[in-house]
């Protein structure tokens, strides 16, 4: 599941924020919306919900790599990348293209299934690992250089800062998580559910649990960005990024 155009993820559940093709993944765990800008109910989120979302449409996200990603992991050294919610696969086949090994993860066979075929026709498929996960349940094996969780949102009940901490868990001595998500609903958004919170940065950083002295903050703030509209018109939303290192 995606993250609009970046990649969201749903419970397992990876909601791709995928590349936006409005450039964002589907709504945060607890609400927000999709590219389209209409909530979904809570209800709707597991395997089940994230297939039959695929299958409306030939293509959800845009097939470009977050710009966040693309701008935070210029200079790293490429090596093992785990991305979290690779939805349609854009992250996972840019990173591929780059010269990293990728295990990709995803809870839509369906968006796997399109991810594989991308990755195939970008000719990449050798160096990415696809896998089914809904990270409420399981979760994948092995330490990576980069860990990438963007736009991990869903609906209903999804432990989005405990898949977070497993995400750091996740990173090898000396390498990267880096964490992208909405900041708040979007402008245009007509009924936004003033119940629903969305972290700030510092709020995701505490919520990761570091220990003290073997991570390094690099990056914690918010930052605006275009998305399309349901209108297709452009417009803009505010989201944040956290990156942290593990000191080696």
């Amino acid at each position: 599941m995606p993250a609009e155009a970046e990649h969201s993820a749903p419970a397992a559940h990876s909601a791709p924020a995928e590349h936006p093709a409005p450039a964002d993944r589907p709504a945060p765990a607890h609400a927000p919306a999709h590219a389209g800008g209409t909530a979904h109910p809570v209800a709707e989120g597991g395997e089940e919900y994230w297939d039959s979302r695929y299958r409306e449409s030939d293509r959800v996200w845009s097939g470009n790599a977050n710009a966040v990603l693309v701008r935070e992991t210029e200079g790293l050294t490429p090596g093992r990348a785990l991305d979290l919610g690779c939805g349609e696969g854009a992250d996972a086949v840019w990173l591929a293209r780059q010269g990293w090994r990728v295990t990709a993860t995803d809870i839509s066979g369906v968006a796997l299934e399109r991810a594989r075929a991308h990755a195939k026709e970008a000719g990449v498929g050798d160096r990415v690992d696809w896998q089914r996960h809904d990270f409420a349940v399981s979760f994948p094996d092995g330490e990576f250089d980069l860990v990438c969780a963007c736009f991990l949102h869903s609906y209903g009940d999804f432990p989005r800062e405990r898949i977070l901490r497993r995400a750091a868990a996740a990173v090898a001595p000396g390498g990267v998580l880096l964490i992208a998500g909405h900041a708040g609903w979007p402008a245009w958004h007509e009924h936004p559910d003033h119940g629903v919170h969305f972290p700030t940065p510092d709020e995701v950083v505490a919520s990761l649990e570091l220990p003290e002295g073997r991570w390094e903050v690099l990056l914690a703030e918010e930052h605006e960005r275009v998305q399309t509209r349901p209108d297709g018109h452009p417009g803009t939303r505010t989201d944040n990024a956290v990156k942290v290192r593990r000191l080696p």
